[in-house]
């Protein structure tokens, strides 16, 4: 019995009209594509909008794929230059998003960014998909540290094209020439991008103690006393799990709150002032631990949405707090927008 189709018999069919073998060769490179997308543009949404104008233009353009590359490398070039293309369109930062609105006035920031953040937590769930692909020799980041917030936020402070190169070359271990052939550039331009990006991540992400492995009894501790001193309203418990540096950021707003103290006002004055009450349910993002937050309404038994909550762990203490405030980003934690106490 004939076996299944190589890869070199599932192009020649893909290349005669065959969409079957089409999808047959590109599936195994889809949600690599998609975290690859992420990383760069910092939304999931966004990321999978792309990586499917990624494989419509692979399909249309089959005739003009030439071979010098291998499929995986092909697809990284169109992938990549969509995104670059619609960061230098700013088509993947919508001006119609809601403005959001909290219910008291909140303190005086820490830190201002210019702009707001527009990075989405990623679901470990769609992680857990990805090929178990090494990267290649040039890869300086684990797949961990690779798709980690602290991580992300700092590739977003890039310039394009010093993203997509890091990325590349950093992350995904491709060659000097192989990224130059996939931007356009020469070997010495990618050089020295990667040169820049390097140097700006050195200062944005400076050396901490490791985290906790996931899923380990040391993070389960940590996790699970945050996520009782949380839901009974315990603020002094709260603080008492952070490092003396620790962040709270709360995406897109470009507010953070950097201290054990200027944390606790924030959480007094704003997130449990007046009583107020949250159920938290466990989840991941960014190979972190995470909760779909839930606020009690003491007039019914509803839970209402209330955004997603990803902690960073230095230690057996919690370094970041981050608060993304778009209910919308529950549903792809398969989490939904209400509850019933």
């Amino acid at each position: 019995m004939r076996g299944s189709p190589s890869a070199a018999e599932l192009l020649a069919l893909a290349r005669g009209g065959d969409g079957e073998a089409f999808r047959e060769l590109v599936e195994p490179y889809r949600r690599e594509l998609q975290v690859h997308c992420y990383r760069i543009l910092g939304s999931v949404q966004d990321a999978e909008d792309l990586v499917q104008e990624t494989l419509l233009a692979a399909w249309r353009g089959m005739d003009g794929y030439e071979q010098r590359a291998s499929v995986r490398t092909w697809l990284y070039r169109i992938a990549t230059n969509r995104c670059l293309n619609a960061l230098r369109a700013g088509s993947r930062r919508p001006q119609d998003r809601r403005a959001y609105r909290v219910e008291v006035t909140l303190p005086e920031p820490s830190h201002r960014r210019d702009e707001p953040s527009w990075l989405e937590p990623y679901p470990d769930a769609l992680l857990d998909e990805l090929a178990d692909r090494m990267p290649g020799p040039e890869a300086r980041y684990e797949l961990r540290e690779s798709v980690s917030l602290a991580f992300l936020a700092a590739l977003q402070r890039l310039p394009p094209r010093q993203r997509a190169v890091l990325v590349l070359r950093d992350v995904l271990g491709f060659r000097a020439g192989e990224v130059a052939g996939m931007i356009g550039a020469t070997e010495n331009a990618v050089a020295m991008a990667l040169k820049r990006a390097r140097t700006t991540l050195a200062g944005e992400l400076p050396g901490r103690e490791s985290a906790p492995l996931p899923g380990s009894a040391r993070e389960r501790r940590l996790v699970d006393a945050f996520a009782r001193a949380f839901q009974a309203g315990d603020v002094d418990a709260v603080v008492a799990l952070l490092t003396d540096d620790a962040w709270l950021t709360m995406p897109p707003l470009p507010l953070e709150y950097q201290g054990p103290e200027v944390i606790r006002h924030f959480l007094a004055a704003v997130a449990m002032c007046g009583g107020r009450e949250y159920v938290l349910i466990p989840t991941r993002a960014n190979g972190q631990p995470a909760f779909g937050c839930y606020q009690r309404d003491p007039r019914t038994p509803i839970l209402h949405a209330h955004g997603v909550l990803v902690l960073t762990l230095t230690g057996d203490r919690i370094a970041v707090v981050t608060r993304f405030l778009d209910n919308a980003l529950l549903a792809s934690f398969g989490l939904p927008r209400s509850l019933r106490d």
